[in-house]
């Protein structure tokens, strides 16, 4: 299957020769037993045992089988695809390939075929990213965690972020407010027990223990999204309403309400409320989760005014 528009090209835009990393023709010496790879066309073959994971790559989680009919094949046809790396003070430090080095060590293999390269830590980041989110290798947290990342530690923005990756604003920002859930309720994404659309109803509960009951309620009945999103909804109506209101607000109107709150989420591309305290007064929130986004927001509301 061929690689996503845009995934492709930001890879080969990092891991494309730069002047910067040539190296001399002919090395002095006292190097002379050292690897040397000048581009993406030449590779080496180095001891496994001096290549070592990336401890920032985004990916933490692997599937053991998966690994294991991979360490199979390279039994058979050894490994087919270089490993990236760079070199650090007394090993060389994967920047994408992990998964095959696992394999390998698996399978026994002593030697393997690597690029070497010398890229900024950014870059470093960016490629463990992209490679990983092409093979659809990181589940949403680790996902989430690794934008977080970019834009804290390396101040991208989302604009740039989103086009690193060939994904839109809206879903770099939605993939980051997972990060909003309880640890428990993450790891439970993490272990394939809820999907990403079990959980995000669950965003909006401020009470942890609340968010987790909910949760392990979802998981133990084996709940839909549809269900789940409709658990959430009814706990939050029945918050809002009020033990002495001597009138509930006309259920026609609540639905309009609600209808109207999926109309703004999808025209903000973020999270939406009406909280009504009557038939004719209320609230009106808008979430935003940095400035950025907030600024992409007011110019929408810019642009509707003119």
């Amino acid at each position: 299957m061929a690689a996503k528009k845009g995934l492709g090209k930001g890879l080969d835009s990092l891991i494309a020769p730069k002047a910067a990393d040539a190296k001399p023709a002919q090395a002095a010496p006292q190097e002379a037993a050292k690897p040397v790879s000048e581009h993406a066309a030449d590779a080496v073959m180095m001891d496994i045992n001096k290549v070592e994971p990336n401890r920032d790559q985004p990916r933490k989680k692997f599937d053991e089988d998966a690994l294991n009919d991979l360490a199979d094949s390279i039994k058979q046809f050894g490994v087919l695809q270089p490993l990236l790396v760079q070199e650090r003070d007394d090993y060389y430090e994967i920047i994408a390939g992990e998964r095959r080095w696992r394999a390998a060590k698996k399978a026994g293999i002593k030697q393997l075929p690597v690029i070497i390269k010398k890229l900024t830590e950014q870059e470093i980041m960016e490629i463990s990213l992209i490679e990983n989110i092409q093979r659809e290798d990181l589940n949403p947290i680790e996902e989430a965690l690794a934008y977080k990342r970019l834009l804290t530690e390396f101040n991208l923005k989302q604009d740039e972020v989103a086009d690193r990756v060939s994904k839109s604003r809206t879903t770099i920002t939605n993939s980051m407010r997972l990060l909003k859930l309880s640890e428990k309720v993450q790891q439970m994404v993490i272990d394939d027990k809820l999907t990403t659309g079990h959980v995000r109803p669950l965003i909006s509960v401020e009470d942890e223990e609340q968010q987790i009951m909910l949760a392990e309620k979802i998981f133990d009945e084996k709940l839909s999204v549809r269900d789940a999103e409709r658990l959430v909804k009814n706990l939050q109506t029945e918050k809002k309403a009020k033990p002495d209101e001597k009138k509930a607000l006309d259920p026609q109107l609540l639905a309009v309400y609600q209808d109207l709150e999926e109309q703004m989420k999808r025209i903000l591309g973020t999270k939406v409320s009406i909280n009504h305290k009557d038939e004719k007064q209320g609230r009106l929130e808008i979430e935003y989760y940095s400035q950025d986004e907030l600024d992409r927001i007011i110019d929408l509301l810019r642009t509707v005014q003119r």
